[in-house]
C-alpha cells in the first residue's frame, strides 16, 4: 500500500493534484488507516496515470471522468471532438501569434507598408527617434479617419524627402521643440519654413483631402507638446501661412 506522496510519484503528478483530483471527485478516495493516513493500491496508481495522460492531452477535467468511464466507440468519438476544439484553440493561438508579431513590428500595426517606409526614410535620415514617433503617432490617426488617402499623403512626404531644404528643417525641428518662445533663433526657423512653403504648387495646397477637425486634432498635440509652438504659428501668419497640420496660405 502506498501513501499519497508515493502515488503521486508513482503517477508522475504531485501532492496536490492528487488531493485535487478527489476534491473533484476524478479519483476515489480511499478510508484511511487505524493512523489516520491514507492508503493507495495499484489500481489508484493506474487509475491517475490514465487521468493525468487524459488531462496533459488538454482534456478539460470536467470531461475526464466521462471518458474514464467510456466505451471504446464513446471514447473515440469524445477524442474525435477534443481534437476538433484543440485545433480550434491552435488556430486562434496562430492568430494571437500573427496579432503579437504585429505588434513587435512596430508601425506596421496600423500603418500601411508606405507610412512605414517614409518613417524609415526619417530614420535614415538622422532624424531623432522622438520626431519619427511623433509623425507616427500622427499618421496612425490619419490612417485611422483617412485610409484611403494614405497613398496621396505618402507620396507627397515622400517626394519632400527628396528635397534638401525639408530634409534640413526635419533635422532642425528636433532642436526647435526644446527652445523657449522667446528663443530667438524660432525666427530663423519660420523663415526656413515660410521660405520652404513658397516652393510648394498651389494645387498641392488645394489636393490636400486632410479634414479640418483632424488638422485641428493634430495642431493640438504640436501646440502641447512644444513650448514655441503658439509663437511658431504666430509668426507663420505674420509671413502669409496658416495651420501647422494643414498649412494654407493667407
Amino acid at each position: 500500500m502506498l501513501t499519497i506522496s508515493q502515488l503521486a510519484s508513482y503517477a508522475g503528478v504531485t501532492v496536490r493534484a492528487v488531493r485535487h483530483y478527489h476534491a473533484t471527485g476524478l479519483l476515489p478516495e480511499p478510508e484511511r488507516d487505524h493512523s489516520g493516513y491514507r492508503r493507495y493500491d495499484a489500481a489508484a496508481v493506474v487509475e491517475l496515470i490514465r487521468i493525468r495522460t487524459l488531462a496533459e492531452a488538454g482534456v478539460p477535467l470536467s470531461r475526464v471522468q466521462e471518458l474514464l468511464g467510456a466505451g471504446p466507440e464513446e471514447f473515440a468519438a469524445a477524442v474525435e471532438e477534443i481534437d476538433r476544439r484543440l485545433r480550434a484553440e491552435i488556430r486562434e493561438a496562430q492568430q494571437h501569434r500573427a496579432r503579437i508579431a504585429q505588434l513587435a513590428a512596430g508601425e506596421s500595426l496600423a500603418l500601411p507598408p508606405e507610412a512605414v517606409a517614409y518613417l524609415d526614410g526619417l530614420r535614415a535620415l538622422g532624424v531623432p527617434e522622438m520626431i519619427v514617433e511623433a509623425e507616427r503617432d500622427a499618421w496612425i490617426l490619419v490612417a485611422a479617419q483617412l485610409p484611403e488617402e494614405m497613398p496621396f499623403f505618402m507620396q507627397m512626404k515622400q517626394a519632400q524627402l527628396e528635397d534638401d531644404g525639408v530634409r534640413e528643417l526635419y533635422l532642425a525641428i528636433s532642436d526647435v521643440t526644446t527652445w523657449d518662445p522667446d528663443d530667438p533663433r524660432v525666427e530663423d526657423f519660420v523663415d526656413q519654413l515660410a521660405k520652404q512653403f513658397k516652393t510648394v504648387p498651389d494645387v498641392q495646397w488645394d489636393a490636400d483631402p486632410l479634414t479640418d477637425d483632424l488638422a485641428a486634432l493634430l495642431d493640438g498635440v504640436f501646440l502641447d507638446s512644444v513650448p514655441a509652438a503658439r509663437r511658431i504659428l504666430h509668426l507663420l501668419e505674420d509671413r502669409g501661412w496658416t495651420g501647422w497640420t494643414k498649412i494654407r496660405p493667407l
